[in-house]
């Protein structure tokens, strides 16, 4: 099987998070993979409308969707809701993942992606792998992985 075709949504002040997952990727030492499907460069547009379609080309091409969930992720409506709503359109399995920590959803993450089938991790690759390779979308409500999941892989509970 493929490496799992990915789109990961941030907030712009969150940036240097997506940075890090790329780096992950990059280091031999952490088991952690996946094919980004993020534009390639920072598009260099005022253009709202250009925008979003060069980012729903990407997103067409992905079957997961990462949303980094930060402090003001919530309140990011102009891309990072109306990447979620593509993402949602286009059925993309939903990974919300908390840069808190969280193991659940929590209060910032954006209302769209409530009560959807997504599930919600820490900002910890080990458990971003283990969610791209195992997860897939389950009818409403808000799913996380149990302590056992996160014991199996490494992780004190």
């Amino acid at each position: 099987m493929g490496l799992p075709r990915t789109f990961v949504g941030f907030s712009s002040t969150d940036i240097k998070s997506y940075y890090l997952m790329c780096a992950w990727k990059e280091n031999e030492h952490i088991d952690f993979n996946f094919t980004d499907c993020q534009l390639a460069q920072e598009i260099r547009s005022e253009d709202e409308a250009y925008i979003k379609s060069k980012c729903k080309g990407r997103l067409a091409m992905a079957g997961y969707y990462c949303l980094l969930i930060g402090a003001d992720t919530r309140s990011k409506h102009k891309y990072v809701r109306w990447e979620a709503e593509v993402a949602i359109e286009q059925r993309c399995t939903i990974i919300g993942i908390s840069l808190d920590g969280s193991r659940r959803v929590t209060d910032q993450c954006p209302p769209i992606l409530r009560n959807i089938g997504a599930v919600f991790v820490p900002y910890r690759p080990k458990i971003i792998a283990y969610a791209l390779e195992h997860y897939k979308m389950h009818p409403n409500d808000d799913y996380h992985f149990t302590d056992d999941v996160y014991r199996k892989l490494g992780y004190t509970v």
